[in-house]
């Protein structure tokens, strides 16, 4: 349900600006998932000449001149016949259409306009949606000639690209960012806003439980049936003198068993509900320990530069001697290497064991994420920590760091002046932000380090 924030300890909250989702839609095999992986910047989907390899969605971060957006590569509907294919194609489509705020509409100039390209067509045109017209492998003047049939479709922005080399992908990438809107008053109602606390994790790990227990009321429906809970819930938490919004969110499940279309939706919007909050809760179940997908969630997480505080739910069932939970924090610690600086702390929602510890730690680190550190303490205890190891020299020449300061963003960020800012490495960048969470505290905040010219 929808919750209207209302005024609160830090002042009145306003509507926070929701992030952009982009959708790359197409029938199969033609370069969508090549081209999720170039806006990502790295190979995340699977690629491969056979139709219909990727059967379920994929979901990442893009970055494109300073604009951060989500990105989701949808499968290719291979059709059996053109009715099924009007129908299947239509819902798989209208999914993406109604959670997206722009479509990239892929088509491919070697195999020409297909059928399926026109059927897809009149399903995006009913859209109220931005629409990218991408024709794909345009890579020689022929190819070029060929695309232009395209033009028929009866859209106005008509990209030619070829995502294997990235030619074109940035006009395209520069129309997409155009409609994502600068809000410069965003870090301030951010500020204003109660804490946004996103409770997440795969299915059945506890998170409904963890809610009611927290609030002390049934709000949601608890069952060992993965995937009750379908959309994102806002709670508005206000009790022992503190107030702050819980988001529940649906399960994010492995890509490869998200095969209804309802859940579809719950992942997007768990999905979204991450860009919402302030500090996410990330449960794991303590008898299966931390997989692969929640290290894709933990890793989402931290790269959308949320707070992030580890639960280890359903403590009780796990047998225990002297070191068990020293021992299952060293392992989940190697697991989420190298962001290791995050609080662990073992619960059980059932019993209520030490869930309102986990939420006095959220909010610990929903106020280390906001905290400003004076620029003279700042340069006091880095330029030291500086002196003390220097970084490596640089063709003859050694690098100096001459001032830092915190730059004014949401997520910390901090800004090191010096000679040559190209030539630091990552194992020196490592020490610096090693100083940073040693001398203050960051605990479960990712931290962004940028290096500029003196």
């Amino acid at each position: 349900m929808n919750y209207s924030l209302p005024t609160g300890r830090a002042g009145e909250a306003k509507k926070l600006k929701m992030s952009f989702t982009l959708a790359i839609v197409g029938r199969p095999n033609v370069g969508k998932s090549t081209l999720f992986n170039r806006l990502l910047e790295q190979r995340k989907a699977i690629v491969d000449d056979v139709s219909g390899v990727t059967r379920d969605r994929q979901y990442g971060v893009a970055d494109w001149n300073g604009k951060t957006f989500n990105v989701i590569d949808t499968g290719g509907f291979v059709a059996r016949s053109s009715d099924v294919f009007e129908k299947e194609i239509a819902k798989q489509v209208l999914i993406a259409v109604d959670e997206a705020d722009a479509l990239i509409f892929m088509v491919d100039a070697h195999t020409g306009m297909t059928d399926l390209d026109d059927s897809m067509a009149g399903v995006l045109r009913r859209s109220t949606k931005p629409v990218f017209l991408t024709v794909n492998k345009v890579d020689n003047h022929e190819r070029m000639l060929e695309a232009n049939e395209f033009y028929s479709l009866g859209f106005d922005h008509v990209f030619f690209i070829a995502s294997a080399s990235g030619s074109g992908t940035g006009e395209l990438l520069d129309a997409v960012s155009e409609l994502i809107k600068e809000d410069s008053s965003e870090e301030i109602e951010e500020k204003n806003a109660l804490p946004k606390f996103a409770i997440i994790g795969q299915p059945n790990v506890g998170k409904s439980s963890l809610l009611n227990a927290l609030v002390g009321e049934e709000r949601t429906i608890v069952s060992d049936i993965p995937g009750t809970t379908r959309d994102t819930i806002h709670t508005h938490y206000k009790l022992f003198q503190k107030e702050f919004v819980l988001i529940d969110t649906a399960g994010i499940r492995r890509k490869t068993k998200v095969h209804e279309d309802l859940e579809f939706y719950s992942v997007i919007r768990a999905i979204r509900a991450m860009d919402e909050a302030d500090i996410c809760l990330l449960l794991i179940d303590a008898a299966k320990g931390i997989s692969a997908q929640d290290l894709n969630i933990f890793s989402l997480a931290a790269r959308k530069g949320k707070g992030i505080v580890l639960l280890v739910n359903k403590w009780d069932l796990v047998e225990k001697s002297t070191n068990t939970a020293k021992d299952y924090e060293k392992q989940l610690k190697e697991r989420i290497a190298p962001f290791t600086d995050v609080p662990i702390l073992f619960i059980s929602a059932k019993d209520k064991t030490r869930i309102f510890k986990a939420i006095e730690t959220a909010l610990d680190v929903y106020d280390s994420r906001h905290r400003k550190i004076p620029t003279s303490e700042l340069n006091d205890v880095m330029l030291k920590a500086v002196e003390a190891y220097h970084a490596p020299v640089v063709r003859g020449h050694p690098i100096k760091i001459k001032y830092v300061t915190q730059l004014p963003t949401v997520v910390p960020s901090f800004a090191f002046f010096c000679n040559f800012p190209d030539d630091i490495k990552q194992p020196y960048k490592n020490y610096l932000e090693n100083q940073l969470r040693q001398h203050f505290n960051l605990s479960g905040v990712p931290v962004r380090l940028f290096f500029r010219k003196k």
